[in-house]
């Protein structure tokens, strides 16, 4: 069988910790603490996301809270603020429009986008820089 050329590179850009991320960027007094983004401490839920700090402690996402809580009683908890998550997504998503006419969005925080093939490392890499360039100055804490 012959194979046949590529039409695209399909990019996975998926932004990890992304409420998390979010909350320590607009809030530069959680940078380097364990944040956990869920329901508050003291209600039944899981937790929805948390940063690199707190993954250090075992806790993950949708670990229901009472174990995160155990795990890391002295985090940062902080409810979902999904208006807020949206609004920087919709930004981070006009990005990724700048560098491809095809993008098929997965979820709030992830999509698979379509580029020149031979293209994906450079576009990938021109992508993340964009998006930290654009996303650290474009949004005041809110």
């Amino acid at each position: 069988m012959i194979p046949m050329p590529s039409t695209h590179d399909i990019l996975l850009c998926d932004l990890d910790a992304f409420f998390a991320s979010v909350e320590q960027r607009d809030h530069p007094e959680y940078h380097g603490k364990p944040v956990i983004v869920g329901v508050r401490p003291d209600e039944r839920g899981v937790v929805a996301t948390c940063s690199y700090e707190a993954r250090r402690y075992g806790i993950r996402s949708a670990m229901p809270m009472s174990r995160a809580v155990r795990l890391c009683p002295d985090a940062v908890f902080l409810p979902v603020d999904l208006a807020r998550y949206r609004q920087v997504s919709a930004h981070v998503f006009a990005v990724y429009a700048r560098f491809a006419a095809q993008i098929e969005p997965v979820s709030i925080d992830e999509a698979y986008i379509a580029v020149p093939p031979g293209k994906g490392v450079e576009t990938a890499r021109e992508i993340r820089e964009e998006v930290r360039r654009e996303l650290r100055r474009s949004f005041p804490p809110a």
